[in-house]
Protein backbone atom coordinates (compact mmCIF):
# COMPACT_ATOMS: atom_id res chain seq x y z
CA UNK A 1 0.00 0.00 0.00
CA UNK A 2 1.55 3.48 -0.50
CA UNK A 3 2.20 5.82 1.71
CA UNK A 4 2.29 9.46 2.00
CA UNK A 5 6.18 9.71 3.47
CA UNK A 6 7.54 7.25 0.77
CA UNK A 7 6.64 10.29 -1.24
CA UNK A 8 6.86 13.02 0.46
CA UNK A 9 9.84 14.77 -0.79
CA UNK A 10 8.13 14.51 -4.46
CA UNK A 11 5.59 16.81 -2.64
CA UNK A 12 7.93 20.05 -2.78
CA UNK A 13 8.08 19.96 -6.89
CA UNK A 14 6.37 22.64 -7.87
CA UNK A 15 2.87 21.68 -9.21
CA UNK A 16 2.29 24.09 -12.42
CA UNK A 17 -0.41 23.72 -15.61
CA UNK A 18 0.23 19.86 -16.48
CA UNK A 19 1.63 18.84 -19.38
CA UNK A 20 -1.03 18.64 -22.24
CA UNK A 21 -3.69 19.45 -20.09
CA UNK A 22 -2.87 22.91 -19.15
CA UNK A 23 -6.09 24.77 -20.96
CA UNK A 24 -9.38 24.51 -20.56
CA UNK A 25 -10.04 25.12 -16.87
CA UNK A 26 -7.63 22.96 -15.18
CA UNK A 27 -6.62 23.64 -11.82
CA UNK A 28 -3.29 23.32 -10.34
CA UNK A 29 -2.79 22.67 -6.73
CA UNK A 30 -0.60 25.12 -4.26
CA UNK A 31 3.10 23.87 -3.89
CA UNK A 32 3.25 22.24 -0.12
CA UNK A 33 4.19 19.54 1.56
CA UNK A 34 0.66 17.99 1.56
CA UNK A 35 0.08 15.04 -0.12
CA UNK A 36 -1.83 14.98 -3.47
CA UNK A 37 -4.51 13.74 -4.58
CA UNK A 38 -4.45 13.80 -9.24
CA UNK A 39 -7.90 14.51 -10.86
CA UNK A 40 -8.96 14.16 -14.46
CA UNK A 41 -12.67 14.46 -15.31
CA UNK A 42 -14.41 14.28 -18.05
CA UNK A 43 -15.12 18.05 -18.75
CA UNK A 44 -15.25 21.44 -16.66
CA UNK A 45 -17.62 22.85 -18.67
CA UNK A 46 -20.66 21.29 -17.39
CA UNK A 47 -22.41 22.41 -13.86
CA UNK A 48 -22.23 18.68 -13.03
CA UNK A 49 -18.32 18.23 -13.07
CA UNK A 50 -17.91 21.83 -11.69
CA UNK A 51 -19.84 20.88 -8.48
CA UNK A 52 -18.34 17.42 -8.19
CA UNK A 53 -14.42 19.03 -8.44
CA UNK A 54 -15.62 21.86 -6.08
CA UNK A 55 -17.10 19.39 -3.23
CA UNK A 56 -13.72 17.27 -3.73
CA UNK A 57 -11.34 19.86 -3.10
CA UNK A 58 -12.91 21.17 -0.09
CA UNK A 59 -13.41 17.62 1.22
CA UNK A 60 -9.71 17.19 0.41
CA UNK A 61 -8.66 20.20 1.98
CA UNK A 62 -10.63 19.02 5.31
CA UNK A 63 -8.93 16.16 5.39
CA UNK A 64 -5.08 17.78 4.52
CA UNK A 65 -4.83 17.15 0.86
CA UNK A 66 -4.27 19.32 -1.83
CA UNK A 67 -5.54 18.71 -5.59
CA UNK A 68 -4.39 19.11 -9.23
CA UNK A 69 -7.99 19.58 -11.31
CA UNK A 70 -7.36 18.82 -14.69
CA UNK A 71 -10.20 17.56 -17.41
CA UNK A 72 -9.84 15.92 -20.46
CA UNK A 73 -12.58 17.79 -22.55
CA UNK A 74 -13.84 14.62 -24.16
CA UNK A 75 -10.30 13.60 -25.75
CA UNK A 76 -9.03 10.50 -24.48
CA UNK A 77 -5.53 11.03 -25.56
CA UNK A 78 -5.22 14.45 -23.65
CA UNK A 79 -6.67 11.99 -20.35
CA UNK A 80 -3.99 9.61 -20.75
CA UNK A 81 -1.40 12.27 -20.80
CA UNK A 82 -2.76 14.22 -17.78
CA UNK A 83 -2.57 10.52 -15.89
CA UNK A 84 0.45 10.02 -16.86
CA UNK A 85 2.50 13.32 -15.80
CA UNK A 86 0.12 12.38 -12.25
CA UNK A 87 2.49 9.26 -12.59
CA UNK A 88 5.74 10.91 -12.82
CA UNK A 89 5.01 13.38 -10.44
CA UNK A 90 4.04 10.60 -8.21
CA UNK A 91 0.55 11.74 -6.60
CA UNK A 92 -0.58 9.92 -3.99
CA UNK A 93 -3.76 9.20 -5.39
CA UNK A 94 -5.71 9.70 -9.05
CA UNK A 95 -9.34 10.15 -9.33
CA UNK A 96 -10.36 9.58 -12.83
CA UNK A 97 -14.26 10.36 -14.62
CA UNK A 98 -13.21 8.75 -18.04
CA UNK A 99 -13.41 9.78 -21.46
CA UNK A 100 -13.99 6.97 -22.48
CA UNK A 101 -14.75 3.46 -20.38
CA UNK A 102 -12.39 1.11 -22.03
CA UNK A 103 -9.78 3.01 -23.68
CA UNK A 104 -8.51 4.77 -20.17
CA UNK A 105 -7.31 1.16 -19.49
CA UNK A 106 -3.80 1.17 -19.92
CA UNK A 107 -3.41 4.64 -18.19
CA UNK A 108 -4.48 3.07 -15.02
CA UNK A 109 -2.10 -0.07 -15.57
CA UNK A 110 0.22 2.47 -15.55
CA UNK A 111 -1.04 4.06 -12.17
CA UNK A 112 -1.12 0.70 -11.16
CA UNK A 113 2.45 -0.01 -12.07
CA UNK A 114 3.80 3.04 -10.24
CA UNK A 115 2.01 2.11 -6.94
CA UNK A 116 -0.40 4.53 -7.20
CA UNK A 117 -4.04 4.07 -6.14
CA UNK A 118 -7.14 4.96 -8.57
CA UNK A 119 -10.48 5.40 -8.00
CA UNK A 120 -13.55 6.40 -10.40
CA UNK A 121 -16.19 8.65 -10.01
CA UNK A 122 -18.90 9.46 -12.12
CA UNK A 123 -17.77 7.19 -14.62
CA UNK A 124 -16.47 3.86 -14.30
CA UNK A 125 -13.63 2.10 -16.09
CA UNK A 126 -14.63 -1.07 -17.93
CA UNK A 127 -11.20 -2.70 -18.66
CA UNK A 128 -10.22 -5.85 -17.98
CA UNK A 129 -7.02 -6.61 -15.83
CA UNK A 130 -7.08 -3.20 -13.99
CA UNK A 131 -7.00 -2.30 -10.12
CA UNK A 132 -9.34 0.83 -9.12
CA UNK A 133 -9.94 0.53 -5.06
CA UNK A 134 -13.89 1.89 -5.83
CA UNK A 135 -16.03 3.66 -7.98
CA UNK A 136 -18.34 6.24 -6.22
CA UNK A 137 -21.39 7.51 -8.76
CA UNK A 138 -24.89 8.16 -8.99
CA UNK A 139 -27.03 4.73 -9.31
CA UNK A 140 -26.98 5.25 -13.14
CA UNK A 141 -29.09 1.79 -13.63
CA UNK A 142 -31.60 3.22 -11.48
CA UNK A 143 -31.50 6.46 -12.59
CA UNK A 144 -32.40 5.36 -16.12
CA UNK A 145 -35.45 3.47 -14.59
CA UNK A 146 -36.55 6.79 -13.03
CA UNK A 147 -36.27 8.26 -16.37
CA UNK A 148 -38.43 5.76 -18.51
CA UNK A 149 -41.02 5.88 -15.82
CA UNK A 150 -40.79 9.96 -16.48
CA UNK A 151 -41.28 9.57 -20.19
CA UNK A 152 -44.43 6.69 -19.73
CA UNK A 153 -46.33 9.47 -17.20
CA UNK A 154 -45.47 12.19 -20.30
CA UNK A 155 -46.58 10.52 -23.04
CA UNK A 156 -49.67 8.80 -21.18
CA UNK A 157 -47.80 5.17 -21.58
CA UNK A 158 -47.59 4.99 -25.14
CA UNK A 159 -46.32 6.20 -28.35
CA UNK A 160 -42.65 7.25 -29.81
CA UNK A 161 -39.00 7.67 -28.07
CA UNK A 162 -35.91 8.62 -28.90
CA UNK A 163 -32.47 8.32 -26.93
CA UNK A 164 -29.90 10.80 -27.79
CA UNK A 165 -27.25 8.79 -26.45
CA UNK A 166 -23.15 8.78 -25.36
CA UNK A 167 -22.68 5.17 -25.77
CA UNK A 168 -18.62 5.39 -24.81
CA UNK A 169 -18.91 6.41 -21.19
CA UNK A 170 -20.00 3.78 -18.59
CA UNK A 171 -22.48 5.86 -16.59
CA UNK A 172 -24.54 6.21 -19.69
CA UNK A 173 -24.56 2.73 -20.75
CA UNK A 174 -25.86 2.21 -17.67
CA UNK A 175 -28.34 4.51 -18.07
CA UNK A 176 -29.74 3.12 -21.13
CA UNK A 177 -29.35 -0.21 -19.78
CA UNK A 178 -32.10 0.68 -16.94
CA UNK A 179 -34.35 2.73 -19.14
CA UNK A 180 -34.55 -0.48 -21.81
CA UNK A 181 -34.96 -2.83 -18.64
CA UNK A 182 -38.11 -0.33 -17.41
CA UNK A 183 -39.66 -0.38 -19.88
CA UNK A 184 -39.39 -4.04 -20.70
CA UNK A 185 -40.75 -4.75 -17.09
CA UNK A 186 -43.64 -2.70 -17.85
CA UNK A 187 -44.50 -4.06 -21.34
CA UNK A 188 -44.98 -0.70 -22.38
CA UNK A 189 -46.54 -0.40 -25.47
CA UNK A 190 -43.87 2.02 -26.85
CA UNK A 191 -41.27 2.51 -29.86
CA UNK A 192 -38.09 3.38 -29.78
CA UNK A 193 -37.68 4.61 -33.31
CA UNK A 194 -34.08 6.44 -33.14
CA UNK A 195 -31.14 5.91 -30.75
CA UNK A 196 -28.03 8.21 -31.98
CA UNK A 197 -25.11 9.44 -30.06
CA UNK A 198 -24.79 13.40 -29.40
CA UNK A 199 -21.55 13.50 -27.18
CA UNK A 200 -23.21 14.45 -24.37
CA UNK A 201 -22.68 18.26 -25.56
CA UNK A 202 -25.55 20.58 -26.43
CA UNK A 203 -24.62 21.68 -30.11
CA UNK A 204 -24.22 17.89 -30.75
CA UNK A 205 -27.44 17.03 -29.59
CA UNK A 206 -29.35 19.77 -30.95
CA UNK A 207 -27.84 18.65 -34.59
CA UNK A 208 -28.77 15.45 -33.69
CA UNK A 209 -32.54 16.21 -32.32
CA UNK A 210 -33.09 18.25 -35.60
CA UNK A 211 -32.29 15.12 -37.69
CA UNK A 212 -34.50 12.94 -34.84
CA UNK A 213 -37.44 15.31 -35.99
CA UNK A 214 -37.52 15.59 -39.18
CA UNK A 215 -37.15 11.61 -39.79
CA UNK A 216 -40.19 11.39 -37.22
CA UNK A 217 -43.06 13.68 -37.65
CA UNK A 218 -45.04 11.38 -34.58
CA UNK A 219 -42.08 11.14 -32.47
CA UNK A 220 -43.45 11.84 -28.85
CA UNK A 221 -40.72 11.90 -26.53
CA UNK A 222 -37.05 11.87 -26.41
CA UNK A 223 -34.58 10.42 -23.61
CA UNK A 224 -31.69 12.95 -23.18
CA UNK A 225 -28.46 11.16 -21.59
CA UNK A 226 -27.30 14.42 -19.54
CA UNK A 227 -28.93 17.86 -19.20
CA UNK A 228 -27.03 19.84 -21.91
CA UNK A 229 -28.20 16.81 -24.32
CA UNK A 230 -31.74 17.69 -23.31
CA UNK A 231 -31.46 21.12 -23.74
CA UNK A 232 -29.92 20.62 -27.21
CA UNK A 233 -33.06 18.68 -27.98
CA UNK A 234 -35.30 21.43 -26.69
CA UNK A 235 -33.58 24.22 -28.74
CA UNK A 236 -34.34 21.65 -31.91
CA UNK A 237 -37.46 21.09 -30.91
CA UNK A 238 -38.77 25.29 -30.49
CA UNK A 239 -36.54 25.90 -33.70
CA UNK A 240 -39.21 22.89 -35.20
CA UNK A 241 -42.15 24.65 -33.82
CA UNK A 242 -42.69 21.37 -31.90
CA UNK A 243 -43.05 22.81 -28.53
CA UNK A 244 -45.44 20.97 -26.56
CA UNK A 245 -46.13 17.80 -28.52
CA UNK A 246 -42.69 16.13 -28.30
CA UNK A 247 -41.52 15.71 -24.20
CA UNK A 248 -38.00 16.04 -22.99
CA UNK A 249 -36.80 13.91 -20.23
CA UNK A 250 -33.18 14.47 -19.05
CA UNK A 251 -30.36 13.50 -16.46
CA UNK A 252 -28.14 15.82 -13.91
CA UNK A 253 -30.02 18.44 -12.37
CA UNK A 254 -28.27 21.81 -13.27
CA UNK A 255 -29.61 24.93 -12.95
CA UNK A 256 -30.63 25.16 -16.65
CA UNK A 257 -32.46 22.54 -16.79
CA UNK A 258 -34.15 22.86 -13.30
CA UNK A 259 -35.27 26.52 -15.14
CA UNK A 260 -36.10 24.69 -17.98
CA UNK A 261 -38.24 22.27 -16.28
CA UNK A 262 -39.92 25.23 -14.22
CA UNK A 263 -40.89 26.72 -17.76
CA UNK A 264 -42.69 23.64 -18.86
CA UNK A 265 -39.69 23.01 -21.93
CA UNK A 266 -38.35 19.55 -20.29
CA UNK A 267 -40.62 17.71 -18.64
CA UNK A 268 -38.31 15.97 -15.82
CA UNK A 269 -34.63 15.36 -14.97
CA UNK A 270 -32.99 12.35 -12.82
CA UNK A 271 -31.45 14.35 -10.14
CA UNK A 272 -27.82 13.43 -9.19
CA UNK A 273 -26.05 14.75 -6.10
CA UNK A 274 -22.29 15.50 -7.65
CA UNK A 275 -21.19 17.68 -4.30
CA UNK A 276 -22.15 14.12 -2.46
CA UNK A 277 -19.82 12.38 -4.86
CA UNK A 278 -16.85 14.30 -4.71
CA UNK A 279 -16.99 13.83 -0.88
CA UNK A 280 -17.52 10.32 -1.01
CA UNK A 281 -14.60 9.88 -3.24
CA UNK A 282 -12.81 11.58 -0.95
CA UNK A 283 -13.48 10.19 2.03
CA UNK A 284 -12.88 6.64 0.20
CA UNK A 285 -9.68 7.62 -0.58
CA UNK A 286 -8.84 8.58 2.95
CA UNK A 287 -10.26 5.17 4.33
CA UNK A 288 -7.84 3.62 2.02
CA UNK A 289 -4.29 6.14 3.18
CA UNK A 290 -5.91 4.96 6.55
CA UNK A 291 -5.31 0.99 6.00
CA UNK A 292 -9.70 0.42 6.54
CA UNK A 293 -11.46 -1.20 4.37
CA UNK A 294 -13.37 0.21 1.35
CA UNK A 295 -16.12 -1.43 -0.76
CA UNK A 296 -15.80 -2.02 -4.56
CA UNK A 297 -18.80 0.87 -5.26
CA UNK A 298 -20.28 3.50 -3.41
CA UNK A 299 -23.62 4.32 -5.23
CA UNK A 300 -26.14 6.96 -4.57
CA UNK A 301 -29.54 7.26 -5.09
CA UNK A 302 -30.93 9.20 -7.61
CA UNK A 303 -34.12 11.05 -7.58
CA UNK A 304 -37.11 12.32 -10.16
CA UNK A 305 -37.21 16.49 -10.27
CA UNK A 306 -40.28 17.75 -11.80
CA UNK A 307 -41.87 20.82 -12.52
CA UNK A 308 -43.69 20.76 -8.85
CA UNK A 309 -40.70 20.61 -7.42
CA UNK A 310 -38.97 23.32 -9.45
CA UNK A 311 -41.92 25.90 -8.79
CA UNK A 312 -40.60 24.47 -4.98
CA UNK A 313 -37.13 25.01 -5.54
CA UNK A 314 -35.13 27.65 -3.13
CA UNK A 315 -32.35 27.14 -5.38
CA UNK A 316 -34.12 28.59 -8.74
CA UNK A 317 -35.51 31.59 -6.42
CA UNK A 318 -32.52 32.50 -5.16
CA UNK A 319 -30.91 32.76 -8.85
CA UNK A 320 -33.51 35.32 -10.48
Amino acid sequence: MPTFASRGILLLLPFLLLACGGSGGDRPAATTDRPVIGVSVLTLTHAFFQDLTAALEAEADAHGFDVVITACEFDIARQKNQVSDFVVRQVDAIVLAPCDSRAIGTSILEANAAGIPVFTTDIAALSEGIDVVTHVATDNYEGGRLAARAILDAIGGSGQIAIIDHPEVESVIMRTNGFFDELEARSAPVEVVARLPGGGVKDRAFRVAEDILQAHPDLDAIFAINDDTALGAVAAIEKAGRAGTVRVVGFDGTLEARRAIRDGQIFADVIQHPDRIGRETVQAIVRYMNGEPVEDEILIAPSLYTQQDALADPLLQESE
